[in-house]
């Protein structure tokens, strides 16, 4: 399945609209962690202001006073349309799908619905932190199935861990695209996911919020497109595509297979979305795609970018542009700054990256960094990263 994309829409480069000083008069999580002397870039927010039509729905939304409870299905048929779209995938029905107040309370729900407490979920480790947190809080068990060369699945270990498992009911939480790696599963690893997962009764949650932000040339597969994930159940957002995380919403989909599963979803799971949520992420994938394209083009510049920066100021750390998502994942083992480097680069160098420690076995030594911001911050990150090792 290729990536199609939109007609250049001549938008202007949305990472480079704001100022450090705009930014740090924000007063979410990313710049009210920290001191205002430390650059922080490192939670999965964006230094972006909002596509226009989003601003103009809610907008719109405030002046009419539409601030009520979500109804209808006008979220899941503009996915529906984005998907195909995008990725020339015709198979969304909204029929099978459910609002759910955002990607990881989904997934929550959407375990709760094929395991049972005590039950194992797989995971490919080094991975998103919050699926050890909310999985272990719901009462199932983490089992780590880690990533092989190159950051992609190991089907090999997968199957293993799969056959260890019992032959009793379990899931597998599939992080697609992959969070921290940007890794993006080809149709051929997703089928053969597929056939492991039925030879040995596992059922598969994807997380998929950072579908759309491919770079280019890179197709994303969903994965309940490739054959024989009719019983699998996935969680799509626009959240992370267009900056929203502060207006929840997000969608369950089921296949085929799954539908009497997502009918058990209890109907007090929809009243969590925001409405005007709804209203946001429905504009954004109806409207906002030619402000996402401009973002896809200043991520690519910037993965480039950073490359160039890290071989010239910090050759040590070894980084291979993702082919998603806006985070780069940095091996800085070599530095010998020890499990931790973030530490040393906040401690020393006043620059704030996510830890690779709460990304599970293979996370030690490495850091995340945010790239969805402007070349000038990530020009100054580096050089705060370099200056730490002085």
């Amino acid at each position: 399945m290729t990536s199609i994309p939109q007609e250049n829409p001549g938008e202007p480069n949305p990472l480079r609209a704001l100022t450090l000083d705009r930014l740090r008069c924000r007063t979410s999580m990313k710049w009210r962690t920290y001191p205002q002397d430390v650059l922080p870039v490192w939670v999965a927010e964006m230094d972006v202001p909002l596509a226009a039509p989003i601003v103009r729905a809610v907008t719109a939304a405030m002046e009419l006073g539409d601030t009520g409870y979500p109804a209808g299905t006008a979220y899941a048929e503009a996915l529906a349309a984005f998907a195909a779209k995008r990725w020339g995938w015709d198979g969304l029905d909204v029929a099978r799908t459910a609002i759910v107040p955002d990607v990881m309370l989904g997934v929550v729900e959407m375990l709760r619905l094929v395991t049972g407490p005590g039950d194992p979920v797989v995971v490919n480790s080094p991975v998103y932190p919050p699926f050890y947190q909310f999985v272990g809080n719901m009462d199932r068990r983490v089992v780590e199935a880690p990533l092989g060369a190159g950051g992609r699945i190991d089907l090999d270990v997968l199957e293993a861990v799969f056959r260890g498992l019992g032959g009793g009911r379990a899931g597998y939480l599939l992080c697609s695209p992959h969070n921290p790696t940007g890794t993006v599963h080809t149709a051929d690893e997703l089928t053969a996911v597929t056939d492991l997962a039925e030879r040995y009764g596992v059922r598969v949650v994807a997380d998929e919020i950072h579908a759309p932000l491919t770079a280019p040339g890179v197709g994303f597969v969903p994965y309940l497109s490739v054959p024989g994930a009719d019983r699998g159940l996935s969680l799509m957002s626009a959240s992370k595509a267009w900056n929203l995380a502060g207006l929840k919403a997000a969608l369950a989909l089921a296949g085929p297979g799954a539908a009497v599963d997502l009918a058990r979803l209890p109907e007090e799971v929809s009243h969590g979305p925001s409405h005007v949520g709804v209203i946001a992420h429905t504009a954004a994938l109806t409207d906002g795609t030619a402000w996402l394209d401009a973002l896809l083009t200043g991520l690519d510049e910037n993965r480039h970018l950073l490359a160039g920066l890290l071989g010239r100021h910090l050759p040590g750390i070894r980084y291979r542009p993702a082919e998603a998502t806006y985070l780069a994942w940095l091996d800085c083992r070599a530095l010998g700054l020890g499990d931790d480097p973030a530490e040393v680069f906040l401690e020393r160098g006043r620059v704030a990256v996510n830890s690779g420690i709460p990304f599970g076995t293979g996370g030690a030594g490495h850091v995340r960094f945010n790239l969805a911001t402007s070349p000038e911050v990530i020009t100054e990150a580096v050089r705060r990263m370099a200056a730490a090792l002085a």
